[in-house]
C-alpha cells in the first residue's frame, strides 16, 4: 500500500485515484499521522458484504438473539432508612 501526504493526494487526485484502482488501497497521511485509506469499489463492496449486520438489521430480524439472564429479585442489600429529626 502506497502512502500519500494529504497535499499530494489533493494536488494529484487523478493519479491518486488511478493508482488506487490499478494497485489497490492507498493510505493518506495528515501531518505524518495515518488519516484515511482510499480503496477500490470492489474491495469496498467485498468488505461491506463481510461486515456484521447493522443494529437495524439485528433488531428487525426474526432470529433468536440468545437467552436473557435476569438476576433474582430481592437479593440486594439495602441500608436502613434514617429518619429525619
Amino acid at each position: 500500500m502506497q502512502t500519500w501526504h494529504i497535499q499530494d493526494a489533493k494536488a494529484r487526485f487523478s493519479e491518486f485515484l488511478n493508482t488506487c484502482v490499478n494497485n489497490g488501497p492507498q493510505l493518506v497521511t495528515k501531518r505524518g499521522v495515518e488519516a484515511a485509506v482510499l480503496v477500490p469499489i470492489e474491495t469496498w463492496n467485498r468488505m461491506q458484504k463481510m461486515a456484521k449486520p447493522s443494529l437495524k438489521e439485528l433488531l428487525l430480524s426474526n432470529e433468536d438473539r440468545g437467552e436473557l439472564v435476569l438476576p433474582k429479585r430481592g437479593g440486594a442489600k439495602r441500608r436502613p432508612i434514617k429518619k429525619l429529626p
